[in-house]
Formats: structure tokens, sequence, C-alpha cells
């Protein structure tokens, strides 16, 4: 029985009495009684409105925040709130009996926290005897409550996009090319997140894109060679140190003075050093890919420049964003050089086996098949012209566009014409585009933009889209094409017949696959397994125990069929990839979509990177 039935069965007995002494104390023990009920009443319907206006006030505080975030001026913004916060209070309350205060983060010392204050003022049924009992009848009675969301203070975002030739192909469900409507989607991406970052008016960079286009490799840019002072790059192997470097290269016979006695190269560790006046100014500096590309020349003085592409460096090194540094050479960055392959290819009884396809410089046909390759000293034989692709092959890509502020200045203007200068050829390397991706975004060498990694408030977010599985070109294993034993056209991993440190190649170095399978499909594998440990690496939580990871990744497969078992792998590969979304902890940040779907498929992204602006 409730309290209101004991009162009624009090109340009755009461007027059924006669007896005086319990009708007296009956009488008197009604005020405290009827009191404590009426206090009851009051007091549970104040907490319960209270706690209506809490919840009003939480809603209209994240409500708020994501219109914030979309670029909505401060007057738009009060209204807003105010009508959300009014419109959500439980019919039991007068919206007349509260105000809210909206504190914009602009107008807060620290630029990062949204404040919704409200007040209730509470009208209590039994106004004399509440009143009597609080002893406030001069008192209105009134609830104040605050609540705060604040704004992640900045977002870094590395666009990671395909540019490999099937990107030129019309996209399932539109008259317009893959790589066409991933030009569109990107920009109204990048236009869309730099408008809400405009809105944080006091924080430096709010919001920073980079661009990584990918194909068979990645170009991180000509300039990139040397520094203001015209000294290597500390993170690029100018000194032809790292293990890598000379891979291709037999400067012996240079060594031996086959080109003089003036033009020599001396070992020096694991490097080489010009020795001879013959050099020119070039003498006592190091022998390296770099000073091939200054030293070729045709006989008319034509020259060849590096392009910008590197070398993917050896595993681990390769599937992380460890600071490269010349105490540990193997991580180092080395510029891609294609050895010229030979012009014909004979064994020791002048068999003629075919071809290779880039075979861009004259051999001297004296030396032994073996070794027309790797023959240097054949680059300083000018030559009439250059031929085939030259020491640039599956360089393909426009360079990388390091992070830019797109909230003010030239940022946005920049980065969405290095996305306009998209071009689609070459092979598809994800792994190679996701390592980049990470690097871009990462504080340290050898892109700096980036905040520190342990930066509370920032967010570092890889965005990788790819329309193919992983390729690299196979020689189809046959003595015919490949009598030399490349085992590959030469890319990021160099040939994947070559040996590393006299193991396994790089392209299968630290993966289980075949080591002396060279397929498209060992290789497919591969770069899978290698595309896998740099998602979990870039995943991983900043400190141990920690749950803010070092790079939130969304992929996208666009075009892909889930039928084909090659395209399945990718599929897969790419969902294994994604992080889980903040908003949705089940859903992961992966979207398959056919080419008709991109630009939705973006602005689903797009609200993803703002829910990343919000932390109540």
């Amino acid at each position: 029985m409730g309290l209101a039935g004991v009162l009624r069965q009090m109340i009755r007995r009461f007027l059924g009495d006669r007896r005086g002494n319990f009708a007296m104390l009956t009488a008197i023990a009604m005020v405290p009684i009827m009191g404590a009920l009426t206090l009851a009443i009051d007091y549970g319907e104040m907490s319960r409105q209270r706690q209506l206006m809490l919840n009003s006030l939480d809603a209209a505080g994240i409500a708020t925040a994501r219109e914030l975030v979309s670029g909505a001026t401060d007057a738009k913004l009060t209204t807003y709130a105010t009508d959300f916060f009014q419109s959500n209070l439980s019919k039991a309350i007068n919206p007349a009996d509260t105000t809210l205060t909206v504190v914009l983060p602009q107008n807060n010392t620290g630029g990062g926290t949204l404040k919704l204050c409200s007040k209730l003022v509470y009208h209590p049924y039994f106004v004399p005897v509440f009143y009597m009992l609080i002893k406030k009848a001069e008192e209105e009675i009134s609830f104040n409550a605050c609540t705060e969301v604040r704004l992640k203070n900045t977002l870094e975002v590395a666009l990671v996009l395909d540019n490999s030739g099937s990107m030129s192909e019309k996209g399932k469900g539109s008259t317009k090319t893959r790589l066409e409507l991933l030009k569109d989607a990107s920009t109204k991406l990048v236009d869309t997140i730099a408008k809400e970052g405009e809105t944080l008016k006091q924080i430096d960079k709010p919001v920073q894109f980079g661009l990584v286009p990918f194909a068979a490799s990645v170009n991180v840019g000509p300039g990139n060679a040397m520094d203001s002072a015209g000294l290597p790059k500390s993170w690029m192997d100018g000194l032809g140190i790292s293990p890598v470097h000379h891979e291709n290269f037999d400067w012996r016979k240079v060594r031996d003075g086959e080109l003089g006695a003036q033009k020599k190269v001396e070992q020096n560790g694991n490097g080489w050093i010009k020795k001879g006046t013959d050099w020119g100014s070039s003498n006592g500096k190091p022998a390296t890919r770099f000073s091939l590309y200054e030293d070729i020349q045709t006989l008319s003085g034509e020259k060849v420049a590096w392009k910008g592409c590197v070398e993917a460096r050896p595993s681990p090194y390769n599937n992380d964003d460890t600071l490269p540094t010349a105490s540990n050479p193997a991580t180092l960055f080395v510029p891609m050089f294609a050895p010229d392959e030979p012009d014909r290819v004979e064994d020791d009884d002048d068999y003629l086996y075919g071809t290779y396809g880039n075979s861009w410089w004259p051999d001297r046909l004296a030396d032994t098949v073996r070794h027309r390759q790797e023959d240097v000293q054949k680059y300083f034989r000018k030559a009439s012209s250059f031929g085939a692709s030259g020491p640039n092959q599956s360089c393909t890509t426009t360079p990388i566009t390091s992070l830019q502020d797109v909230t003010k200045g030239s940022g946005k203007d920049d980065v969405k014409a290095a996305i306009n200068a998209m071009q689609a050829t070459g092979n598809t390397n994800v792994p190679e585009g996701m390592a980049w991706g990470w690097r871009v975004v990462s504080h340290g060498e050898p892109f700096t933009e980036g905040r520190p990694d342990n930066e509370r408030g920032n967010d570092k977010v890889v965005i990788v889209l790819t329309d193919g599985e992983n390729t690299y070109g196979d020689l189809n294993d046959s003595t015919y094409n490949d009598p030399l034993r490349n085992r590959s056209t030469y890319a990021a991993y160099a040939y994947a017949g070559k040996a590393y440190n006299g193991g396994d190649s790089r392209i299968f170095k630290d993966t289980s696959v075949s080591k002396t399978t060279f397929t498209a499909d060992n290789y497919n594998a591969a770069m899978n397994q290698h595309f896998k440990k740099l998602c979990d690496n870039a995943k991983a939580p900043k400190t141990q125990g920690g749950n803010d990871p070092h790079v939130i990744v969304m992929t996208v497969a666009l075009d892909l069929n889930a039928s084909d078992n090659y395209e399945k792998r990718q599929i897969d590969a790419l969902q294994d990839c994604a992080s889980f979304s903040r908003v949705n902890p089940e859903k992961k940040l992966f979207w398959n979509a056919t080419g008709g779907e991109l630009e939705k498929v973006f602005k689903e992204i797009a609200d993803e990177l703002s829910n990343l602006r919000i932390v109540s």
C-alpha cells in the first residue's frame, strides 16, 4: 500500500472514531504527516524535472557541437541551441520557466569548449506547505546546471589515393573515369572539412590535409634530394650507405681504373667515394644514385633528372614510421634508379634470348651478359639518346603534398590543385601508399608538418582508396624472358629476384609466402602481408596500455568484385586494416563502393571526420 493509501485509511479511521483522545492525536499528527506528503510529492517532481532538464541540456550540447563544426554562424548556433533545448523538454516543464546561456568556443579562453548552462524555476504543487517547510517563502525555487562539449583542437588527414592505370577506366554506375570521380569526391571532402576548421579561430592549423598519390611506387618530390645548403637531406641516403643503395650496381671496375687513373672510386665503409681530378667538382664526393643522375648525359648534353620516387625500406622499416637516421642506414630512403637492362641477352655460347623491357642505355658488349646490367662504367660513356623508361621506370605519380593548413592562406587551393593533377598509370602498391600516408601525418622526418604524436586533442587520419589488388610485374619466371633472374620489373621493392644481404628479397622478407615462387600471385600475397603489418603498426596505441592509436585508418575499395579471388583478397585486406568508428564502435571505417556511389561514401567519411572533432 502506498503513502496515499495509508493516509486515506487513517483519515477514514479518524472520521469514524468517536474516542476523543484518538481524534485529538490524529489531528495533531496530520500536520507533520501532510507536510511530509506534500514535501515528498514536490521533491519527487522537482527531482524529475531537474533530470529532464539535464537530459535536454546534454542533448542540446552534442547537437549544437555538430552544428558548430559544420560552419554555422554564432547567431544561428545560439538560436539552434535554444530551440533544440526547449523542444526536447518534457511537457511537464514550461519552456518559459527555463533560460539557456550559450558560450561558444571562440568566446572561451581555451578556444576549444562549447558550454551550455540552463536555469529551471520550479513551481511547487503545495506552495504554502512547501515554502513553510523549506523556509523559503520569499525566494523562488530554481536549479542551475551546465554541460560542456570539448571540441577536438586539430585534425590531420592524409589522402592515400590509387593512381594506377586501372583508375582511367569508367567507374561502375558512372560515365566518368574512376580517377575523375575520385578527384571530385576528394575535392568536396577537403572543402567540407576545411569549412568546419574555420570555426576554431584561436587554434593554429586546426585542419591539415596531405596527399599521397601511389601506383607502383611513391614520389616524395625531386626537391627532397638536397636541403637549402646543398647538402643531402638527413632522411635521404645522400652518402650511399644504405644496405640497398648499391644493390644493382658494381663499382669494382671503376675502382680498378678502367675509366682512367684520374677517374676512380674508392670504397669507404658501406659507400663509395669519387677520386681523381677527371671527376671535376665532384672529386672527393660520394658515388651514389644521385651522382649517377648527374653524370649521365647524351652526346648533345641532355640529362635525365631524378623524378622523386624512392624504394621501399627493407623490412621491418618498410612497415613503420621509424625515424630515418645515418646511425641506422637501413632506415634511410634510397632514390629509385632503374638499372639499364641488357640490350640483348646471350649465354656463354652467344645464344640470343629475348630482350628486357627497360633497356635505355648502350651496353658494353665486351662484358659478359651477367655483368651488363650491374655495370656502372657504361653510364659514364655518352650515348645518342635515352631509350625506354630510363632510370625513372615505375616512377609514374605526381609528388606527395605534405600537410597543408586548409583553413587559411593557399593551403586548401594547393591540396585541391594537387588532387586535380593526379594521373592514372602504372601498377598498384597499396602498402607503400599506406606507409607514406602514415609518414605524412607523423611528426618526425621525412615530413615534419604533423603535430607531435603524443599531443592530446589531435587526431591523425589516413584514408586509403584503391581500385585493384596489389600488383608487381613478374616476368613469367622463364629462361627466355628472364635469363638474368631479375624475376620482376624494377619498382619499389627493386627486383624480386635480388637477395637482400644474402637472404630473402625485399618483397618476401619477413613474410610467410614461398621465397622461391616468383609469380604475380605470390607477390600479391607478400604485399598483402606487408600491408597488414603496416596497418597493425599504424593503429597500435601511442602509449602502452593506452587507447588512442597512432593513426585512425579509413579504407575504400572502389569497384572491386568480391566474387573475384584476387579482388576479394584486397577487399578483405582493406576491411581488416580499417579502424572502428568512435560513434558506432561496432562499425568498421571501411566502404566497398562503386564509382557511382563514391561521392556518397566521401560524404560519410566527412561525417566521421566531423565526429572526431567532438568529445563530450
